[in-house]
């Protein structure tokens, strides 16, 4: 793989609870000068104000804010925009992760509906088997979120769930936000210094 796909990478944002997992994860990325293709739910802008506490009334601005002096390239799409390249198989890239994932998404994703540009692009990597990892975020879980994750994971998905680690003694949020970035970084090859591994 080239240099230049291995540092091009989609990134979708639910409304799961957990918005900020997304945000610092493209955060990083972009720190790391890859090329970010981002793609947000309606829901997950209701997530930016209520979890984040964002005036999302000029979404241009608020990509801005959270991205806009870092030094990667960004580039957003709307949901239902199946003429972006990331929608087609012939556009490579190193892979996608979905942070936070609504099981709503994870549904569309474990059944091939392709009902918009994320369950889309979700589905190129399973075809062209490319890097997908999925961080669930919902508790309790039933039957079907469950055989929805199997199923996913039996056709080469990485499933991550929302479940930060506590041995490295998170002192603060930001502590075990980046815990949980992290760890879907290294499922996704990325080499990062979010947080401070055992042994270290």
């Amino acid at each position: 793989m080239s240099e230049r796909i291995e540092k091009i990478m989609t990134v979708g944002i639910t409304g799961a609870s957990g918005g900020m997992y997304g945000v610092r994860l493209t955060q990083e990325l972009l720190r790391q000068e890859y090329k970010v293709h981002l793609v947000l739910t309606e829901a997950a802008w209701q997530v930016f104000k209520e979890e984040l506490l964002l005036d999302t009334t000029d979404r241009e601005k608020v990509i801005h804010e959270l991205f806009g002096d870092l030094p990667g390239e960004l580039h957003t799409h709307d949901l239902h925009d199946y003429a972006a390249p990331i929608a087609s198989g012939s556009y490579r890239s190193a892979g996608m992760v979905i942070i936070p994932c609504s099981m709503g998404t994870l549904s569309g994703m474990a059944h091939g509906a392709s009902g918009n540009l994320l369950e889309r692009t979700a589905d190129v990597m399973l075809k062209e088997k490319r890097k997908l990892v999925i961080v669930p975020r919902e508790t309790p879980l039933h039957d079907i979120h469950l055989e929805n994750m199997l199923k996913l994971s039996k056709m080469g998905a990485t499933i991550l769930p929302a479940m930060p680690g506590y041995y490295h003694l998170p002192k603060t949020i930001d502590d075990l936000v980046n815990f949980l970035v992290g760890k879907a970084l290294d499922s996704l090859g990325v080499e990062h210094t979010l947080f401070t591994r055992w042994g270290e």
